[in-house]
């Protein structure tokens, strides 16, 4: 039985990993609370990790300046990535862990700018798999900024994801927190239509390779973005011969002016920070889809023991 949310402990600092969504509206509202988070740092000699969209950098810069425990990091290459958010925050938090101080942390995630929908589903996933991500590392505390203005639905579903909730200048339990709960994935969209398909199975990854290459090329899609998508799918493909039953379907569509390539077969992956995390130089295997969420777009990963594994590979179109 799942208990209920609002007997959820308080975690305090040091202790374990503290997740915390902070709800806004307007400008002032946003530096009332992240200025306020950032001294209390400053006050305990703890050090400051700042990701933010650039907007948001600037109004926080002209009150709290760079020093060396409070640190802007540039989000651009990641922002639009969310697959690559958890490995970021990792390499972002053990650089300053490494000197000894404990941390604390504020990463908003660019709502307003993101680009498609399955884009915004996945920024969602990735602020609940932060729960599981840091569950058993170093202590450290992220709080979550939220632009709430005309926002309830999406504000109900964040809070889902949040152990805590900061209001007030206060932090409280989050009464939607259910930490038993399962992610509500929005269902996928269906593929547009027209779509191509090929079944694949062993010795079919050049022909699969050629499969993509002709969608590629009729939509503009070429030289170094085409083979990294070739080499993305690839590795897809190789774990569906090799784990999922040894077959597997490829299909092929436009969609937001993203090239995306869907693979399914009748694996499961058990792991739902499969991908999100830099493979250990002695690690063996798992590093298939770390590659993909370097070189695609977005990644969509869907994975159940009973309807097996469904694999979205987004690559953006030139122009």
């Amino acid at each position: 039985m799942t208990s209920s949310p609002s007997r959820l402990p308080s975690t305090p600092l040091g202790s374990g990993y503290r997740h915390e969504l902070y709800p806004y509206r307007g400008e002032q509202e946003f530096l009332e609370g992240t200025v306020g988070f950032i001294r209390e740092a400053l006050d305990g000699g703890e050090a400051v990790v700042v990701a933010v969209p650039e907007d948001k950098v600037t109004l926080l810069r002209d009150e709290i300046p760079d020093n060396c425990t409070v640190r802007y990091v540039d989000t651009t290459k990641v922002a639009h990535f969310p697959g690559r958010l958890i490995g970021a925050w990792k390499e972002w938090i053990e650089e300053h862990a490494a000197q000894g101080r404990p941390v604390r942390g504020i990463g908003e995630s660019p709502w307003k700018q993101a680009r498609s929908r399955a884009e915004l589903e996945e920024l969602r996933y990735h602020e609940w798999l932060l729960n599981k991500a840091f569950a058993d590392g170093p202590a450290w505390w992220l709080l979550c900024p939220y632009d709430a203005d005309g926002q309830k639905a999406a504000l109900q579903q964040m809070s889902r994801c949040h152990p805590h909730l900061r209001a007030g200048g206060r932090s409280e339990p989050s009464p939607g927190y259910d930490p038993q709960a399962p992610f509500d994935f929005t269902p996928l969209s269906h593929p547009c239509d027209p779509y191509d398909e090929f079944v694949y199975s062993s010795g079919d990854l050049p022909a699969l390779r050629e499969k993509i290459s002709a969608c590629a090329e009729l939509l503009g899609l070429e030289s170094r973005r085409l083979r990294e998508l070739h080499m993305a799918a690839t590795e897809v493909a190789a774990n569906s011969i090799r784990h999922g039953g040894g077959i597997g379907v490829l299909r092929t569509w436009s969609e937001d002016h993203r090239l995306v390539c869907e693979f399914r077969d009748l694996g499961y992956i058990e792991d739902p920070l499969a991908g999100r995390l830099r493979p250990t130089p002695t690690q063996i295997g798992g590093r298939g889809l770390w590659l993909a969420h370097q070189l695609c777009d977005l990644v969509e990963i869907r994975s159940t023991p009973d309807e097996g594994t469904v694999i979205r590979l987004h690559t953006e179109l030139p122009g």
